[in-house]
């Protein structure tokens, strides 16, 4: 554990150092010397180019339902540039208002991890292991908060709460935040590639729209400190995008292990439900608790809860 902690010191001050110094290249220089629609037209022209590739491949490969499932997980992603489109009008939000989304956000992952997850994981470990189906999904849980503790312990990174509270005063800490999001995005785009990896669209499409309604204030959360500390609005918008499109990589490792390595199914359901319950017990309801906002987003959590549960039971 000691060369571990050693190893992630190692790289942590790397990254940030190389996050430091990216301003200074001579290769961001020229990036930004593009006017701001070619720019990003280029980046779109890319994106786009690349998804047309995966989804061909993915199509000769595979069956539909795999490319639905590839297809969800960018559209999931996605949502964090749509929770990102308020920093083009504000600089800030009002706590209540933040700490409420939070708590829906909360409200629709629980619904979603039990629902979508946790249910059919167990029925599928019955299906292969009579009768140890919980046992098998209950190691896969461990494994998945395991692995996020992991990550949290030695990557670089800050909280929701130095959002909440302001104390994003520099760059470096926005940067921080913004690993950390990006951290906990792959294992939420793993679990809609396992989901529909198992073959169910209706739990599938649940899940995928859980983690669209949660990615939307984690975008506001990027969006927002980088307008205040002067950024474009516009190129806000476009960081906070990208750190949803790591959940297109997640699920499409999900995807392709589940349905090439299909008895792992279980375990992978599970630890898609353990990370995923570690970030809404680790980052999110803290948050949502904090400085006497709980009420608001306990109601909302509830409310995030009873929406999610109607709309799986309706794809179902």
């Amino acid at each position: 554990m000691t060369l571990i902690a050693d190893k992630a010191t190692h790289y942590r001050h790397v990254v940030v150092d190389q996050l430091l110094n990216l301003k200074n290249t001579s290769y961001y220089q020229q990036i930004l010397a593009i006017p701001p629609l070619k720019r990003w037209a280029i980046v779109a022209g890319i994106f786009l180019l690349s998804q047309i590739i995966l989804f061909t491949g993915l199509y000769l490969v595979f069956d539909k339902i795999v490319v639905i499932g590839f297809l969800a997980s960018v559209l999931a992603g996605m949502a964090t540039g749509l929770g990102a489109l308020p920093a083009l009008y504000f600089t800030q939000i009002a706590p209540k208002i933040f700490s409420s989304l939070l708590g829906a956000a909360a409200g629709v992952m629980l619904a979603a991890t039990a629902f979508s997850l946790l249910v059919p994981g167990i029925s599928f470990g019955n299906q292969l292991w009579p009768g140890l189906g919980i046992y098998v999904v209950s190691a896969g849980m461990l494994a998945g908060a395991f692995f996020l503790h992991i990550a949290d312990k030695y990557m670089p990174h800050v909280h929701f709460a130095d959002v909440a509270d302001n104390k994003m005063d520099s760059l470096q800490k926005i940067w921080l935040f913004i690993i950390a999001i990006t951290l906990h995005n792959f294992p939420e785009g793993m679990s809609v590639g396992v989901s529909f990896g198992a073959g169910d669209m209706g739990d599938g499409l649940a899940l995928a729209v859980a983690i669209a309604l949660q990615n939307i204030p984690e975008g506001l959360a990027v969006a927002l400190p980088l307008v205040a500390l002067g950024y474009d609005r516009w190129r806000a918008v476009g960081i906070a995008t990208l750190t949803g499109l790591v959940e297109p990589i997640g699920g499409l490792l999900g995807i392709t292990m589940v349905t090439v390595f299909h008895p792992i199914l279980p375990i992978a359901m599970g630890f898609a439900a353990g990370a995923m319950l570690f970030v809404i017990s680790e980052e999110i309801i803290p948050e949502t608790h904090n400085k006497g906002r709980s009420r608001y987003a306990t109601f909302a959590l509830m409310l995030g809860f009873i929406v999610m549960m109607v709309l799986d039971n309706a794809l179902a």
